[in-house]
């Protein structure tokens, strides 16, 4: 499970931060404009494999650059300003607009750099994504899709997108076996800022990073145990 978590969370989320000058080129804003919802999970998927595939050992080898090619792959793809609204819930009203940047950069850099090195792993055909039905959306269009795992079974993994002011496709939520990304770690930051406040929230993302992830989903469990 923590492997397909690993490969779903990068294809929507991994894109969260370290913007650079190539990057910010509009021809890829420009093509994803111009894709549907379907086509963008494609497109990375297709994207992801031809990144990692014959490059396993460098990229294992230097994390940094395992990073830069997550960011490379999802950064035009993904709207970490309305996921992490979505992600400190009620506490969003609360929150002062550079708290809110600070928890968005820090949170999201905190998820890329914990499931980085599961996209290892990853090769082409290991996400299938199903055809759409229905209309399209603006506000929520749902692509489903099924990741395959080392021994032939598949997870149902849905990607939630909307549009943005620009009309750009982006992801905002993944839902992996029915259970929502962005309703899971709501759950466990409403918990901690009330355990310690925002501030010290966002400080422990920016100093521990992943194990700030971790200590808050143990607290979460034994909460819940």
């Amino acid at each position: 499970m923590l492997r397909s978590l690993a490969i779903a969370t990068a294809l929507a989320f991994g894109s969260v931060i370290a913007a650079t000058p190539a990057l910010a080129q509009d021809a890829p804003q420009a093509a994803a404009a111009q894709q549907s919802p379907a086509q963008v999970v494609q497109s990375i998927s297709d994207a992801l494999a031809k990144a990692i595939e014959g490059h396993q050992q460098e990229l294992r080898n230097n994390h940094e650059k395992l990073i830069g090619v997550i960011d490379s792959v999802f950064l035009p793809h993904f709207d970490i300003d309305y996921a992490s609204i979505l992600v400190l819930g009620q506490h969003a009203r609360e929150a002062t607009p550079e708290q809110r940047s600070r928890f968005a950069k820090a949170f999201y850099n905190s998820i890329t750099h914990r499931y980085a090195e599961g996209l290892l792993d990853y090769t082409r055909g290991r996400v299938k994504v199903l055809p759409f039905s229905g209309d399209l959306n603006d506000k929520r269009t749902i692509v489903r899709s099924q990741v395959v795992l080392d021994d032939g079974k598949t997870v149902a993994v849905d990607y939630a997108f909307r549009k943005d002011r620009d009309g750009t496709w982006k992801a905002y939520d993944v839902i992996i076996e029915g259970i929502s990304y962005i309703t899971n770690y709501r759950n466990q930051v409403d918990a901690e800022i009330r355990k310690v406040g925002m501030d010290q929230l966002i400080t422990n993302l920016e100093t521990q990073g992943e194990k700030a992830l971790e200590t808050m989903e143990k607290d979460s469990k034994a909460s819940q145990g």
